[in-house]
Formats: structure tokens, C-alpha cells, sequence
């Protein structure tokens, strides 16, 4: 069987050396009959595999050991695949073949360690500018605008007041300004008696549901209101 003329890395001459065997009907075997399953099921394994880590420790929907299994499974697939490519790549030569399924599982791997770790920094905000705030939970520190004065230090907080400090070195001597908040509440006012027009028996209609005690007539609106309305006082 003859070997190939060129490495694995001068990827163009390569190619054309696949494609030229692969017609020549006087060689033995199709290597492109290896080449393309084996980079399909390569390439759908390892796009599996990543959707799969992408869903257990980014999305957070897989759980671990859910995600490790599958992955494992997975793995496997993306092995023969990446072989069959190598061996039909390097024109049946099994030792060329397995140092090129090597070379590329590691790089690889290394790949995916490397996005995987810059995803779980992403997410978890560590060395970004501004994490701290975020982490904080929005708290931000206010600061004191010191003002000079020539009587002594001063300075305003933010919906306390001015502050203002006063007296010579060691010593000092604070005023603090508070605002007084007075809030009106309406008291209610108490239902009061009525004289039946009908019968003149005394009583509170919202206590007798609006009818009177005695002969059972009902009270008439404007004594409703006159009982609800609050007692008028005059000056003697």
C-alpha cells in the first residue's frame, strides 16, 4: 500500500492526495469513504457533548451526574469518529493514523477546558470590573462633601440634614437638623339620635337599619344624613 508524501499539517497538498488516491481505481480502498463519516460523526459527537456541558453547568437544566454520563457516552463516538477520519486522512497507515486521532482528542480537550473555564468566570462574575457592586446587591457607598468653613468643619448627608461641626482641635461639637412631620387623621364621627316624624319615638337609624323602632316606618333620607352629619357649635 503506498504511503502518503505529506504531513498531516500541510493540509491543502494533503487533501489533493486523498481526493487523487481516492479516484485512482488501480489503489486499494476509498479513503474519502472514511474521511466524511468519520468527520460527521466526529463533529455531531463533540457538538452533542458541548450542548450537553452547556446545559449542565451553564443553563443549569441537566444535573451533574445526568450530564457526566452522556458526555461519557458521547466521548467514545467522537474517538472512532476522529479515528476513522485519521485513518482514511493518512491513506491506511494505522501508526500515522492513531498519533493524528491522538493529537487531535488533545487539542481538542484542551479547547474545551479553556471555553469551559471562561464561561463559569463569565457566569460567576469574578474578575469583571463592577462585580463587587453587582454582588453587593446594588448597595452603593455614600460619601460626606466636606465644605470648609471658617468657623469650623461642615458637611451635608443626604436626606438627614446639615451637619455641622464646630470648636478647636480635639474638641468638637455637633448640630444635628431634623424635620418635624405632622399628619392630619380623620377621626369619625358618632351617629346621632333622631326624631321619628311619624310616631316622635327617639332613635339612632343606623342601629335600627334605618327604621324606626316603634311603628316600623322607614327613616327618611334627609333625617339619615342629619344624623350622620357632625353636631354644629356656636359661641354663647
Amino acid at each position: 500500500m503506498p504511503q502518503s508524501q505529506y504531513r498531516a499539517r500541510e493540509v491543502s497538498a494533503k487533501t489533493q492526495e486523498v481526493v487523487d488516491y481516492n479516484h485512482n481505481d488501480s489503489l486499494p480502498g476509498k479513503p474519502l469513504h472514511l474521511i466524511i463519516p468519520g468527520g460527521i460523526i466526529a463533529l455531531a459527537s463533540l457538538a452533542v457533548i458541548v450542548l450537553v456541558a452547556y446545559l449542565t453547568w451553564w443553563e443549569g437544566r441537566l444535573g451533574q451526574a445526568t450530564g457526566l454520563t452522556l458526555i461519557t457516552l458521547l466521548v467514545p463516538f467522537y474517538v472512532g469518529g476522529v479515528f476513522l477520519f485519521s485513518y482514511g486522512y493518512e491513506l491506511y497507515n494505522l501508526p500515522r493514523a492513531i498519533r493524528l486521532t491522538v493529537i487531535i482528542v488533545f487539542v481538542t480537550l484542551a479547547s474545551v477546558v479553556i471555553v469551559a473555564v471562561l464561561f463559569f468566570v463569565l457566569s460567576s462574575g469574578k474578575g469583571l470590573p463592577g462585580s463587587s457592586d453587582k454582588k453587593s446587591g446594588g448597595k452603593t457607598k455614600v460619601e460626606a462633601n466636606k465644605t470648609p468653613s471658617s468657623s469650623g468643619g461642615g458637611w451635608g448627608i443626604p436626606n438627614i440634614g446639615p451637619v455641622i461641626a464646630m470648636g478647636g482641635a480635639g474638641r468638637t461639637h455637633t448640630r444635628e437638623v431634623t424635620r418635624e412631620v405632622v399628619r392630619e387623621v380623620e377621626v369619625p364621627v358618632a351617629p346621632r339620635s333622631i326624631d321619628c316624624p311619624y310616631c316622635g319615638r327617639s332613635y339612632i337609624p343606623a342601629e335600627q337599619n334605618y327604621a324606626c323602632p316603634a311603628c316600623g316606618a322607614a327613616t327618611p333620607k334627609e333625617l339619615i344624613e342629619e344624623s350622620q352629619a357632625p353636631k354644629s357649635t356656636g359661641s354663647n
